[in-house]
């Protein structure tokens, strides 16, 4: 995605990492949608490459299977913030990849690492071609993905502000229940050997507890600003 703006200013790469529930993805569409800047969910990658070892009947709780695997799905990711498709082997998966079966096996799928290892290479080309910039969001951006990226943020906010987030979002959820989910993938996320959810050291930690999407977007958006005047 490239228009007369993102042609005039420095390209900026951002990457804003943190675990589910804070508003990466809603914050980081609109920063990218508002700055003329293209967009990459990496989650909704491995959640695609879950769910074709899943339609493919691939024993995900068998790590071996899981990586002699990895190589064979062709993941295309779109990177328009306004409509940001994601396609396996050419079919769309963008309303697949976010069903419960999906949800409960990717954190077991992205522990291995030859999963890692392919994901990891796509997101840095998409990222590499993206001329005018781009809005990288995941869970270990900053520290392995793009360790050079221009801007890093780290989003951040309470397990009970999350789950309410969560549950408002999915109609009839219980919200502890999603609670416990959200602390579960927290901690398969954060101790999982290869790439594990970390805040990089040079990140910019934002706490959006008690914050609006349109607050935490309005940080973010100033913080990028701010990075792409000094360049």
């Amino acid at each position: 995605m490239e228009n007369g703006a993102a042609r005039t200013v420095p390209a900026v790469i951002v990457a804003i990492d943190g675990p589910s529930g804070t508003g990466k993805s809603s914050t980081s569409k609109a920063v990218a949608s508002q700055l003329g800047l293209s967009y990459l969910d990496t989650g909704a990658q491995y959640r695609a490459i879950t769910w074709w070892m899943v339609s493919n009947g691939i024993d995900v709780t068998d790590p071996g299977a899981i990586a002699a695997a990895s190589g064979k799905p062709e993941i295309v990711s779109g990177t328009d913030p306004l409509a940001p498709a994601i396609t396996v082997d050419g079919t769309d998966v963008a309303g697949p990849i976010r069903t419960d079966e999906v949800t409960s096996k990717v954190s077991a799928v992205s522990a291995v690492p030859e999963v890692r290892a392919r994901i990891t290479e796509l997101q840095r080309s998409i990222a590499a071609d993206a001329r005018g910039g781009i809005v990288v969001e995941g869970r270990d951006i900053g520290t392995t993905v793009l360790p050079d990226a221009d801007l890093k943020i780290f989003l951040t906010a309470s397990a009970e502000a999350r789950a309410a987030r969560r549950s408002g979002e999915i109609k009839g959820a219980d919200i502890n229940a999603t609670r416990e989910a959200l602390v579960r993938r927290d901690a398969a996320d954060s101790s999982r050997k290869t790439s594990p959810l970390a805040k990089a050291d040079d990140a910019v930690e934002v706490d959006t507890s008690d914050l609006t999407l349109q607050q935490v977007i309005e940080c973010v958006v100033t913080l990028v600003e701010e990075k792409r005047d000094a360049k």
